[in-house]
């Protein structure tokens, strides 16, 4: 019989707060995290706007020569998993640290170190190289890091799925307790490429917003949408499997109940058609956490600001919960953090936890003037205080990468 997986702590560094507190407030007043790009000079880009997480300070979780040798997207994940870890109140041991691992994805990792690495090789020669270049650069040195500083021994690893990285990485994480092979995970996703080369890569796939203005520009499910707002930062839970939380008195925040994973096998970039494996995912899940799929209470939908994940997302919806998806409240927070990409299904999942235990649906700001093919219920400008006791969220990522992750109250 699989052990049963509960959450029992979080942690966030995000464009809406350094903190999961900070980070609720703003979720419930509906607060926008965009604004214009500060980290570079943007004279030459179309492009001027971003999520941006700015003032944060890692010095109370690393020293001045870890920070210097460490890539943003990592210091993101440094900083989130320490918060989520005393949340959780879990102590590594040396007796449990072989049963306690990491799983954190990134779908980009240290871009602004290759962009810095290239610039040095060209300007200064290959003897100029950082011999940091490649731990601070690869994906898995978020998960390896925080193993490092927590001393946490188990089962380490990556999940690298673009956009649903964090999702694939939860729900590994997942199976890994739910078999068994450790007793806690860190997991979640981080991000860090609002850079030269992230920001001009995405402009040239014509996947940005073309709205010059911060105010308005990411509008999920809105007839004038135009494209996504890069945002940053890392979303970490702490799993554990529902023995050793009550063994210890650990306070549950929710149980994960399902996960679905699926591929497009359509498009580098689109979505499938109709969003037929997003629709799967989700029928996964719900299949998993052996739910019909008029327990869903909230969905915390992938809702990019995109034109094909909008609309197809809906559709996908429409099929993978029928008649109940006209009535579920859905809502895109990315309208107030920007997408996170590789991180964003960590600090939706946060939301859905603060939705949960609150009791209110996060808003989709700036949906204004709906489109007539995104006709559900998008929970529009503010927040509405509602109970529920099941979420879904969802994640879709560039290569057709689909991965939904399901969770509920925890009852006894």
């Amino acid at each position: 019989m699989n052990e049963r997986v509960v959450i029992t702590g979080y942690g966030t560094v995000n464009p809406l707060g350094h903190s999961a507190s900070a980070y609720a407030e703003a979720l419930r007043r509906g607060q926008s995290g965009v604004g214009f790009i500060s980290a570079f000079d943007t004279t030459d880009y179309s492009c001027k706007i971003a999520a941006e997480v700015t003032n944060v300070d890692f010095s109370s979780v690393m020293d001045a020569k870890e920070i210097r040798r460490t890539s943003r997207f990592i210091s993101f994940a440094i900083k989130a998993a320490h918060e989520a870890l005393s949340h959780s109140g879990l102590v590594i041991t040396d007796a449990n640290a072989h049963q306690v691992g990491v799983e954190i994805g990134s779908g980009i990792g240290g871009i602004e170190i290759l962009e810095q690495t290239t610039r040095t090789l060209i300007e200064k020669g290959p003897s100029k190289v950082s011999p940091f270049t490649v731990p601070m650069m690869i994906i898995d040195m978020a998960a390896g890091l925080v193993s490092i500083k927590t001393g946490a021994k188990g089962p380490n690893a990556a999940a690298v799925t673009a956009c649903a990285s964090a999702n694939h990485s939860m729900g590994n994480a997942f199976r890994i307790i739910q078999r068994g092979d450790a007793i806690a995970m860190i997991t979640g996703g981080a991000e860090a490429c609002i850079t030269p080369v992230g920001v001009s890569s995405f402009m040239a796939a014509r996947a940005l917003s073309t709205n010059p203005d911060p105010t308005t520009a990411c509008r999920p499910f809105d007839r004038q949408r135009s494209g996504f707002i890069m945002g940053e930062g890392a979303g970490i839970v702490v799993l554990e499997s529902l023995t050793h939380a009550k063994k210890r008195g650990a306070t549950i925040y929710a149980e994960l109940v399902g996960f679905g994973s699926s591929g497009d096998a359509y498009h580098i970039t689109s979505p499938a058609e109709n969003g037929e494996g997003a629709c799967r995912a989700m029928r996964l899940a719900l299949a998993d956490a052996r739910l019909d799929a008029s327990a869903i209470g909230y969905v915390n939908a992938h809702g990019t600001s995109t034109q094909l994940n909008d609309h197809y997302e809906t559709v996908a919806i429409k099929n993978a919960l029928g008649p109940h998806a006209y009535t579920v409240p859905i809502s895109s927070t990315k309208s107030m953090t920007g997408h996170l990409l590789g991180a964003a299904g960590g600090i939706e999942l946060i939301a859905c936890l603060d939705a949960l235990q609150n009791g209110y649906i996060p808003p989709t700001i700036h949906l204004d003037e709906p489109d007539p093919n995104c006709d559900l219920n998008y929970t529009p400008h503010v927040a509405v205080e509602t109970s529920f006791d099941v979420f879904m969220s969802n994640s879709l990522g560039f290569g057709g990468h689909n991965a939904v992750i399901i969770g509920k109250r925890f009852t006894d």
